[in-house]
């Protein structure tokens, strides 16, 4: 049940909000022990949503979740009981849907739910790989410490997204002007200057007669382009989230000219780091092997992750598996996983892993906007050129005639 309330702090500021709890007792429960005196406080009635049940909601997101697990950490080493910290959390968090979800935790909480069983309930928020974290912290007493470790691992993720689409975001702008050009010369400014041109009664040039035939193909067979736009919408975007789509993909992108690296420098990192969390969380390497095949995000990777574990399982060690697989695995990359095995320094060896493939992914990121940049301007120069030569061209042979 949900809360509206109106309360005071220790300085007498007025403060309101609504709050989540199983009854008016332990929400009132809850804003003590916040150190908030209510004035008021009634239940609000959730109205439910039009639609059939549709409603608008703001998703939670991975920088929230990041905040999230530094504060719950920050106040769990600070001694402070677990569902007083959920409490506290769900009052300050911003995100009404976030808001909600840390109150279902705390309510669960008091009710004797483990901390990781808790947070298996929202998968979508929290992956497995944060809850096995979780889970390891519980039994090793360090709930705090795995916390801030899951916040860094996160947010290193989230740093890499951040920086390639703020990578993407000037070419893809080029990219929109180019074609929104082009579309407005074809659609709007050719067909004019096509009358002008045909009524002068000399033969056109071949790149004139070129720009008129496209110029006509975009006003007559219009519903062809937006067939086509619809079929390549199908296939890069619904094709792919289906499991045979997903592998052809996934294949395609590592063998992809120049990208192709990248991409398999970023699985390779995430592999490495994921793993390496996993391990120094204390969680078995059979365990966190498979957690780590559920998180890469490549089919192909995953593959090969599943295989070494069912080989780890059977005593053999990750590094045998992996030389298997020189095509995807780099040498260098199972050497130094050998060597972690054979001095017992795995974790540590896998973080110089990522240290090696991040550096190599931070000049990729870097480089990609000042490499497309040219490209696409150049793109924009010669199509502008060649339609004004092939405008202008016959124009001043027409008035070169008069």
């Amino acid at each position: 049940m949900k809360f509206s309330y109106q309360a005071r702090t220790k300085d007498g500021k007025i403060q309101t909000g609504i709050i989540e709890a199983t009854s008016q007792e332990a929400a009132l429960d809850i804003l003590h022990k916040n150190q908030l005196f209510p004035t008021f406080i009634q239940q609000v009635e959730e109205k439910k949503p039009l639609f059939g049940g549709f409603k608008f909601s703001k998703k939670v997101s991975q920088k929230d979740v990041v905040v999230f697990s530094r504060q719950l950490a920050t106040m769990l080493s600070s001694r402070v009981p677990p569902a007083e910290a959920l409490d506290a959390l769900a009052l300050e968090a911003t995100n009404p849907e976030f808001q909600e979800i840390i109150s279902h935790l705390a309510n669960d909480i008091r009710e004797g739910t483990s901390l990781s069983r808790a947070f298996s309930r929202f998968p979508k928020v929290f992956s497995n790989f944060y809850i096995n974290l979780v889970k390891s912290g519980e039994v090793a007493g360090n709930l705090a410490e795995v916390l801030e470790r899951a916040a860094d691992h996160l947010e290193k993720d989230y740093d890499l997204h951040s920086k390639m689409v703020g990578a993407m975001i000037y070419p893809a702008i080029i990219l929109v002007v180019f074609v929104l050009i082009f579309i407005v010369l074809m659609v709007f400014v050719i067909p004019q200057l096509t009358k002008i041109l045909i009524e002068g009664g000399k033969e056109l040039p071949f790149a004139t007669r070129v720009v008129i035939a496209i110029s006509n193909f975009f006003i007559n067979w219009w519903w062809v382009l937006l067939i086509v736009v619809i079929l390549l919408f199908l296939f890069f975007y619904i094709y792919p989230k289906t499991q045979e789509g997903k592998e052809v993909f996934d294949r395609l992108s590592l063998k992809l000219p120049i990208i192709g690296n990248f991409f398999r420098n970023i699985y390779l990192a995430r592999f490495a780091e994921n793993l390496s969390t996993l391990i120094s969380a204390g969680i078995p390497i059979a365990q966190a092997l498979e957690v780590t095949a559920d998180l890469i995000g490549n089919t192909v990777y995953k593959d090969i992750i599943l295989s070494a574990r069912d080989n780890v399982t059977r005593g053999e060690n990750i590094s045998s598996t992996l030389e298997r697989f020189q095509d995807t695995i780099p040498p260098i990359f199972v050497q130094m996983v050998s060597v972690g095995e054979k001095t017992g320094r795995l974790s540590s060896t896998l973080m110089d892993i990522v240290r090696f493939y991040q550096r190599d992914i931070d000049v990729f990121i870097n480089s990609l906007s000042s490499i497309l940049e040219p490209i696409l301007i150049i793109g924009l120069a010669v199509m502008v050129g060649f339609l004004a030569a092939s405008v202008f061209l016959p124009l001043y042979q027409m008035g070169s005639v008069l």
